[in-house]
């Protein structure tokens, strides 16, 4: 059986106007997600910036993380980084914090090709005592995980699942096909808005970004399908797609990343989740125009009233 199935939301890290973590709205992030019945949680993903983190910020954001849950879901983490032994380092400090796995991509700026990729995985995989889930997002680290190379550590056990954020749909079908006699191994989607659709082709969950703004949407979405009551996921999935347009609301102003987290935060400041919308220098929040477009789109859906 898979380690890991379900809503697995990479969860949103908010910060101080100073740009310093605000952890009391770390925390209720965290319970809001655990409370609206979520199966696992992913700090340090491309929604928690990541990469805009030291070393000592993370290994605060992942400790703090594994303290509130307390065991009540498991906190899987991303190590992501450039380099191999960078990631290794990060790793240890996962799991020295209690990490249930690791989540890795593959190397970046440095120009490595699909062999290099396939060791990188493997040298993490022999230095740290933890299961590795592959993360596939070309968008950011400039190389798509072929095929090859997914099945080839799956079945050699140097990842455990994949975690597809590069919006190949038919590349995560062929390597669930690939991997169907295996039973240990799992497949989630990225995806905010074609997730029924790729539950319904056997993957074994979603790691939306939007989930920290409708955390129980996507929680009902899966156990709709999971129930085989496909007519109403995709009732559920419509909706959220309605809500998945907060996103784009910012896209003449701002980059790519900073409309979408940037969405998130502001949903989630507006529903009194955290305290404010502040990004990681140099993106930039959603100004109060923007705003006013998500609550618009917040009281559609019926999140806001």
């Amino acid at each position: 059986m898979p380690l890991f199935t379900g809503v697995v939301p990479p969860v949103v890290t908010p910060l101080n106007t100073d740009f310093t973590v605000d952890y009391a709205s770390f925390t209720r992030v965290l319970e809001n997600l655990i409370d609206a019945g979520v199966h696992g949680l992913f700090v340090l993903g491309s929604t928690s910036e990541v990469v805009f983190h030291d070393s000592e910020t993370r290994q605060a954001i992942v400790e703090h993380a594994i303290k509130v849950t307390d065991g009540r879901v498991p906190v899987l983490v991303g190590t992501i980084d450039p380099t191999t032994d960078r990631v290794i380092k990060h790793s240890r400090i996962a799991k020295a914090a209690g990490a249930a796995a690791v989540v890795v991509t593959a190397p970046f700026y440095t120009r490595t090709n699909q062999a290099e990729t396939v060791d990188h995985f493997r040298y993490i995989k022999d230095a740290v005592d933890l299961p590795v889930i592959a993360y596939d997002i070309p968008v950011c680290v400039g190389l798509k995980l072929d095929r090859k190379t997914t099945v080839t550590l799956a079945k050699e056990g140097a990842i455990v699942g994949l975690k597809d954020s590069s919006g190949d749909d038919g590349n995560l079908r062929y390597v669930l096909a690939d991997m169907q006699d295996d039973a240990d191994f799992f497949g989630m989607t990225g995806s905010e808005i074609v997730v029924d659709s790729v539950l319904a082709m056997g993957a074994h969950g979603v790691v939306p970004g939007l989930a920290n703004v409708d955390p129980h949407g996507y929680v009902k979405l899966w156990n709709l399908v999971q129930a085989g009551d496909l007519a109403g996921a995709r009732a559920e999935q419509e909706r959220l797609c309605k809500l998945f347009e907060i996103v784009w609301i910012s896209t003449a102003r701002t980059s790519a990343g900073s409309a979408g987290v940037g969405a998130f935060k502001t949903a989630m400041r507006q529903l009194g989740i955290i305290a404010n919308n502040t990004m990681a220098r140099p993106q930039r929040h959603l100004n109060d125009e923007e705003t006013a477009k998500v609550d618009a789109v917040l009281k559609a859906v019926g999140l806001l009233g």
